[in-house]
């Protein structure tokens, strides 16, 4: 037998694990050949994966070419009505690796913290050369990862924890203690 067995007679009833519902989110993958359908985007639904399994719904997926001004409109549309925004990609030293600077220019505020720690979380030998960086628009969080799925899966392991927390105080919450 595989999977949950259960008794016939057995009147209990049976427990599903409770899963966490932190909100909307919004993914957008920022690739010159994705957005040309050059090739298949990966990252952007590994992403928008992890962030199902972390207790998000993705309510926009968005893939937008590797354009400051572009990927600025698509981060201020998609802020609209979601939690947090995550984007992979563009966070390189190649000179059409802007998201970082698009990010900044649209954030209220700064959190150094977060891009920090993706940095130091002990992901490849070449992670010191991303630019992941994150930040706040209004109540959003917005975070920007690499564009690679190894890139994205060692940043959700970051993100986890910290981004249910970042979202609750960006809302107002308390700290937890």
């Amino acid at each position: 037998k595989k999977g949950y067995w259960k008794h016939p007679k057995t009147k209990t009833p049976v427990k599903t694990a409770k899963i966490r519902r932190i909100g909307p989110a919004a993914v957008i993958t920022v690739s010159d050949r994705a957005f040309k359908k050059i090739y298949r985007d990966t990252s952007g639904p590994a992403l928008a994966s992890g962030l199902e399994r972390i207790g998000f719904s993705i309510k926009k997926r968005i893939i937008s070419p590797d354009d400051q001004r572009t990927i600025e409109a698509e981060i201020r549309r998609a802020a609209r009505g979601v939690n947090v925004i995550v984007l992979t990609g563009g966070t390189g030293i190649s000179p059409r690796d802007v998201t970082p600077e698009a990010v900044m220019h649209v954030c209220d505020r700064l959190i150094p913290g977060i891009g920090e720690t993706l940095r130091s979380s002990g992901g490849p030998v070449t992670a010191p050369l991303s630019r992941s960086i994150a930040g706040q628009l209004g109540k959003c969080v917005i975070v920007a990862l690499p564009g690679s799925p190894g890139g994205v899966r060692d940043g959700l392991c970051v993100l986890e924890d910290l981004l249910p927390h970042a979202i609750s105080i960006a809302k107002g919450g308390k700290h937890r203690t």
